[in-house]
């Protein structure tokens, strides 16, 4: 009889904090170091997760019901729970990378959103049955632009993110972490130091050396030009940075080329205001993501779920409305849609299950999330997310913050 080893890790974690300790563990400190940080003071990315633990839960005693739903539908997709992947870019933290998380999100019947700075392409993706929105910046010439999503298209993505959000904000005041142009000799020779320490990781990307004969690159694919070479990391983020930034006019000809090329959904990621919500409005979109980019953008700017409610009331009737940022359990899912959201993305979340355990570890992140919904609705009484209202909610006065109101719909907000 085989004896299992009793100090073996469990491969399973029960939280997304479990995750994360195991990622820190397991990944070579620049890699984890450039998950976790935020930009400049780090306020935005500490008041994501902050704001949550503000709100309460108001809990019955009697009444819990047998069965209960998580079903909903956002973006003309069912999805088996509200939670959506974030596109996020150069997941090289495994060697999968983007394909493992495609297949977790298939797995568990939710939408995963690629990122045009992915470290695989858009067909590895799309080939693993996973409904894929394909994620773009306003980068590049026009005609570029309509390459990129002509090729998203015939690939099978179900929908186009737009992120206009960026404002290029530099320096972190704990240091930035060091990241290679490219993994070559030199670079891996530098980086030693700090990645010597990582044999399981390390060992991860040894085997898929060994069986397709390449290094891992920071590259990204699905910028390449029709027959040329992928860009490096930096080299794509130089077209992104020198690209002048788009008006509302340039966002209504994205919309209507992406209507042209797929007619999937288009949605605009990153609106933090009232009047930059009607804008997108007007301009068509089927969706916006209330999000401050992880606290990667400009710091300062409020927690994304101190944002929802003001948003979602001015025009959750006309499209739908998510958020993304610093969800980490299921209870902040439930805040997240009593304040009006149809469901939330997850960014660093599923990046720590990947990194902690690959695909298995994503498909964990997802079930713990689930799990937490699951319990909150119990708790609550309810049968279905559907039914979640801010009454269920323990909210203090001033939580809400509503900028770029208009007026006219200035009363009632921030209570």
């Amino acid at each position: 009889m085989k004896l299992e080893n009793p100090w073996k890790q469990n491969p399973w974690f029960e939280s997304v904090a479990v995750a994360q300790e195991r990622a820190r563990k397991r990944l070579p400190q620049p890699v984890y170091g450039a998950l976790v940080a935020g930009s400049e003071r780090g306020q935005s990315v500490t008041d994501n997760q902050a704001a949550f633990a503000e709100l309460g839960l108001a809990p019955h005693v009697v009444g819990q019901l047998p069965e209960r739903s998580q079903a909903t539908t956002v973006f003309g997709h069912t999805i088996g729970s509200p939670v959506i992947i974030s596109p996020t870019g150069v997941q090289a933290v495994h060697p999968d990378g983007e394909v493992a998380v495609a297949r977790a999100a298939a797995a568990r019947g939710t939408i995963m959103g690629l990122s045009n700075f992915a470290s695989k392409s858009v067909e590895e993706v799309t080939a693993t049955g996973a409904t894929t929105f394909f994620q773009m910046y306003w980068t590049g010439e026009r005609d570029t632009m309509i390459q990129r999503m002509t090729r998203a298209h015939e690939a099978g993505a179900k929908g186009l993110i737009a992120t206009l959000d960026w404002s290029f904000s530099m320096g972190r005041d704990w240091g930035s972490p060091e990241i290679p142009e490219k993994v070559d000799l030199k670079a891996m020779i530098r980086l030693a130091p700090k990645v010597a320490t990582k044999g399981r990781w390390m060992w991860q990307f040894g085997q898929q050396f060994r069986q397709t004969g390449k290094l891992p690159d920071l590259t990204a694919p699905n910028l390449a030009p029709p027959g040329g070479e992928a860009p490096t990391f930096f080299g794509a983020y130089y077209e992104w940075m020198t690209t002048p930034p788009p008006s509302w006019d340039d966002v209504v000809w994205m919309r209507e080329t992406w209507a042209q090329i797929s007619g999937t959904p288009f949605v605009l990621k990153g609106v933090c205001r009232v009047d930059d919500a009607l804008r997108a409005v007007d301009a068509g979109v089927a969706g916006i993501s209330v999000s401050n980019h992880g606290g990667n953008n400009l710091d300062g700017t409020p927690a994304a779920i101190r944002m929802v409610r003001p948003i979602a009331e001015a025009v959750g009737d006309q499209i739908d409305v998510v958020m993304d940022g610093g969800v980490r359990r299921g209870s902040d899912v439930v805040k997240a849609l009593a304040l009006g959201a149809k469901a939330v993305l997850i960014g660093r979340a599923y990046l720590w299950g990947l990194a902690a355990n690959g695909q298995a570890g994503v498909e964990n992140v997802l079930d713990v999330l689930s799990g937490g919904v699951d319990s909150a609705l119990r708790g609550l009484a309810l049968s279905s997310t559907a039914d979640l209202r801010p009454e269920h909610l323990l909210i203090p006065d001033g939580f809400d913050r509503a900028l770029g109101v208009p007026a006219a719909r200035s009363v009632g907000f921030g209570s």
